[in-house]
């Protein structure tokens, strides 16, 4: 019999199988089912996707999702408007903050990055419509998508692509891995592996999933 470490898949409680990465653990499964791969639209939840990536650089996960809430409410709920009027104060404030990661850089990325996203609404009419304007076709993803194939996809032409004009916009810890991880999670790419129960799933949720249209007339449109 193959193991997790072969195949990428576990067994579960409830006896699924599912995406190995997890390992189990309660909070970590309820994540990979219920969130992990499913398409957002919001931009709010899109912008703390995006930095929650940015400050677990060299970090794990889950160690991030047990802060999660910590830093919903050190954050502002991850309101870019009200994150991008943050001065000294703040920083101050969140670098003595234990419930979260308090690493310099990346605190004041994440203030930045809030200015940078304002910007960047301006430009695309919501930060859907920008990041959706990036979602890969079909010719850049794999045929079957198993664990060798997934773990050799830390970066793709599209999260190089995507990280390169965030850069050009001003956006800071956005590298090439950590924007994968982004695309992963706001579910523009599926990457539940094949055999793993929440596949399917995630898929008629991306089929039915209206992609934001980019628009720059000042009036919100939907696909």
């Amino acid at each position: 019999m193959m193991t997790a470490t072969e195949t990428g898949l576990v067994e579960g409680p409830d006896g699924l199988l599912r995406c190995a990465w997890h390992g189990n653990d309660d909070s970590y499964r309820r994540y990979h089912d219920e969130e992990w791969g499913r398409p957002v639209g919001d931009d709010r939840r899109l912008f703390e996707k995006i930095c929650l990536e940015g400050f677990q650089s060299g970090l794990s996960w889950l160690t991030i999702l047990r802060k999660r809430e910590n830093f919903r409410a050190a954050f502002d709920g991850f309101d870019f408007h009200r994150i991008a009027r943050y001065g000294e104060a703040d920083i101050d404030r969140l670098l003595a903050d234990a419930g979260i990661v308090r690493h310099r850089g990346k605190i004041e990325s994440t203030i930045n990055n809030a200015r940078r996203a304002i910007d960047l609404v301006g430009e695309a009419g919501s930060l859907a419509a920008y990041f959706w304007s990036f979602e890969p076709g079909a010719d850049e993803r794999p045929r079957r998508l198993d664990w060798a194939t997934l773990r050799a996809m830390s970066t793709t032409p599209t999260s190089t692509r995507m990280s390169r004009e965030l850069k050009k916009r001003g956006w800071t810890f956005v590298g090439p891995t950590t924007i994968y991880a982004f695309m992963q999670a706001m579910g523009m790419v599926n990457d539940h592996i094949e055999g793993c129960a929440c596949r399917a799933k995630i898929e008629q949720a991306r089929n039915a999933f209206r992609r934001p249209i980019r628009y720059t007339d000042g009036s919100k449109r939907d696909a």
